[in-house]
């Protein structure tokens, strides 16, 4: 169930309301313009096995990550060394180029270009997207393209960013891994995963409009002088201004993905 906040910020989880979708694939809306945001969007989309309808973007960049994964998890530091063994779940076509995906990588997704899942099974695929700006219309769906256009260039695999191999940043006791930005190619929104230690932080605010998805651990969400209890799987809006932190309550690493638009460095804040 949904909760919202000081100043609009709201906090939901990942399945609340009623998922909507096409063919094998469904998508929870969680932040849009029409839950009050003024440009990002933040949505789950679930893949089921087999070849997903082809989904077309807007006039906007669109940036995905990866959640799924098989058996037990890996931690970031073991992940690093296994690599070359990381498992596929399946691939993604992006205007007809195919391209492996594993768990915990961000894509880029090109303003008008179509992208599909082709998902190994057995398995769903859990996807968080982001739209910056916000199209503020469901998604459109088309028939995948299996095969690139005769004419279609191949992009690049740098738009598949894989979190390991990304290099840690610290901001005092806490570090931050940025996946998406300008150097992949989008220059509207920065996508980044973040660790928070136990503990609160002091109160901050940002000069950009951002969503969050927590990947791993429990905590609570404050804004201003309101809060509620977060955890894995909880989806979070903070409009440009507002005064927030992430409060890790517990004893291990909360561990968040996070999304913002204009496009930044994550390590700009504004304290109060």
């Amino acid at each position: 169930m949904q909760v919202i906040l000081e100043g609009g910020c709201r906090v939901s989880h990942m399945h609340d309301g009623e998922p909507f979708g096409e063919g094998s694939l469904r998508i929870w809306n969680q932040v849009s313009r029409a839950t009050g945001a003024q440009a990002i969007s933040l949505r789950i989309v679930e893949f089921a096995p087999g070849l997903s309808p082809g989904i077309r973007n807007g006039d906007c960049d669109e940036i995905l990550y990866v959640l799924k994964e098989r058996g037990h998890p890996v931690s970031l530091s073991e992940r690093s060394e296994r690599t070359p063994n990381v498992e596929v779940l399946g691939q993604i076509f992006i205007n007809g180029h195919a391209y492996d995906i594993s768990p915990d990588i961000g894509i880029y997704i090109r303003p008008h270009e179509t992208f599909a899942i082709d998902n190994a099974g057995p398995d769903q695929i859990v996807i968080v997207s982001a739209q910056c700006p916000d199209p503020d219309h469901e998604p459109q769906f088309v028939t995948p393209f299996s095969a690139p256009p005769t004419d279609s260039v191949p992009s690049s695999n740098s738009r598949l960013v894989r979190l390991a191999d990304r290099p840690p940043q610290s901001t005092a006791d806490r570090w931050y891994r940025v996946l998406v930005d300008d150097e992949i190619g989008s220059t509207q929104a920065t996508q980044f995963v973040g660790s928070i230690p136990s503990g609160r932080a002091p109160d901050h605010f940002h000069q950009y409009e951002e969503v969050l998805f927590i990947l791993k651990g429990e905590g609570r969400m404050w804004a201003g002088a309101t809060n509620t209890p977060i955890a894995a799987g909880s989806c979070i809006y903070l409009p440009k201004g507002q005064v927030h932190c992430v409060e890790n309550t517990s004893t291990g690493e909360l561990r968040l993905l996070g999304v913002f638009y204009p496009a930044g460095s994550p390590s700009v804040r504004y304290d109060v």
